[in-house]
């Protein structure tokens, strides 16, 4: 398995442009189903997991191509010759079941493993399987398999309640009650800007949607739709992570693409830890000097602070100035990191669903291993700052979710490189 090698070596400097969003990306391509004409992406990743939708897609029949080296996703289901999103493809990311509304509501049948991912916490499909019955489906789980069937060839029109607010379970029933009969309500809904990404490639191509960023949603059902180009939402993880590379190095970075209104929260809370947050013409400037100050993290669904920067976040406060409290609200085993920061130095008491971290002035590099892709760049990010060398393993963690990182911090002067497994 392939390492990255990093020396720290003060303040970096530079420019690093934000590529689109992996978790909408990965929402977006499995709305090709819903129409038998082409969906082009543009400003697609170019990531481990993109490949992973590719195959799944590719495996129902249909055609996927990456144009403009990967940039430009070009999509074409003609024909779903394949009903069974299989295990040997599903288990390897949780995204994978958002196949299952939008064959369910163009094919009216579907059969789709149980997926897998990283190993963060429990993140059962229940809310998907209660929002396709909602819509008049029949859902058996057996052998691993949900068994779905839309009793007459079409799922219909109405009110889904979310008892907790789900990302993936919003976007499966949004793509569902597209062509639903009749009108769908989604209460609860999620609020993330991949959620109103994907609203707006869905109207492009020919739904009726209302209320997306809001906790309701209205879906007027359609007889069909019909293709679309659509561009692809900036990462705001990613964008989250390389804002804190002047943050926990020192330096100024302006992240190309990144818009406040996608991190505004997590902003705040650079701000208030001492660092200088600032838009422009062409992105995010951000401007760190010295140690920053302690700050408490609460995670919660968006607007709030990201979980998917929660450890990222842990990075930085390990050297600040004061001790800083972390809550974990969205998943109860996401601070599987904090070990491996501990090796470095850091000084982190783990409690639940809260880590304590008291700053020391200087981490030290040591060899660490990445337990989860959010994990793995936390990681790199520390030891930017660490004194002397650290080698990251099991970065294959990484490829899921950010491309071309040695090159995108090398620009910024970073001393880093991947050694081959």
């Amino acid at each position: 398995m392939d390492s990255i090698l990093v020396r720290g070596n003060g303040a970096l400097s530079g420019q690093i442009p934000i590529a689109g969003a992996k978790n909408a990306c990965l929402t977006l391509m499995p709305a090709t189903l819903l129409s038998d004409e082409p969906l082009t992406l543009t400003n697609a990743p170019r990531l481990s997991d993109i490949a992973t939708m590719t195959q799944l897609l590719q495996s129902l029949g249909a055609e996927v191509a990456g144009l403009q080296q990967g940039l430009v996703l070009a999509m074409s289901s003609h024909d779903i010759a394949n009903h069974t999103a299989d295990y040997d493809i599903v288990r390897k990311m949780r995204a994978s079941i958002l196949v299952l509304g939008p064959m369910l509501a163009r094919e009216g049948h579907a059969v789709v493993s149980l997926p897998g991912g990283c190993a963060i916490g429990a993140r059962p499909v229940d809310l998907h399987q209660r929002a396709m019955e909602a819509l008049g489906a029949e859902i058996e789980l057996k052998d691993g398999y949900l068994h779905a069937r839309a009793p007459g060839g079409r799922l219909k029109g109405a009110t889904i309640h979310f008892p907790l607010v789900s990302v993936g379970a919003t976007e499966n029933a949004l793509m569902a009650a597209t062509l639903a009969k009749g009108t769908t309500v989604i209460e609860n809904a999620a609020r993330e800007p991949e959620i109103v990404d994907l609203a707006r490639c869905l109207r492009a191509m020919g739904a009726q949607i209302e209320g997306e960023g809001t906790s309701t949603i209205t879906i007027q059902g359609v007889d069909r739709l019909h293709g679309a180009t659509h561009p692809v939402v900036a990462d705001r993880i990613e964008l989250g992570t390389y804002m804190l590379v002047p943050a926990i190095c020192g330096g100024e970075v302006e992240c190309l693409g990144g818009k406040m209104e996608l991190v505004g929260a997590f902003a705040e809370k650079l701000e208030a830890a001492g660092v200088s947050v600032t838009q422009t013409e062409r992105g995010l400037k951000v401007s760190g000097q010295g140690r920053v100050k302690a700050v408490d993290v609460v995670t919660e669904p968006f607007p709030g602070f990201p979980t998917d920067l929660q450890a990222q976040m842990m990075a930085l406060l390990c050297t600040a100035e004061g001790t800083s409290v972390l809550e974990e609200r969205i998943f109860e085993n996401r601070f599987m990191h904090a070990p491996e920061l501990t090796r470095m130095g850091a000084n982190i008491e783990v409690h639940g669903g809260h880590a304590t971290v008291h700053g020391v002035e200087k981490l030290k590099g040591a060899r660490v291993m990445a337990t989860d892709l959010r994990a793995s760049v936390s990681l790199i990010l520390a030891a930017l700052a660490a004194e002397g060398e650290t080698v990251v393993s099991r970065v294959y963690h990484l490829d899921r979710g950010y491309e071309r990182v040695e090159e995108k911090l090398r620009a910024c002067g970073a001393q880093i490189e991947r050694i081959k497994g």
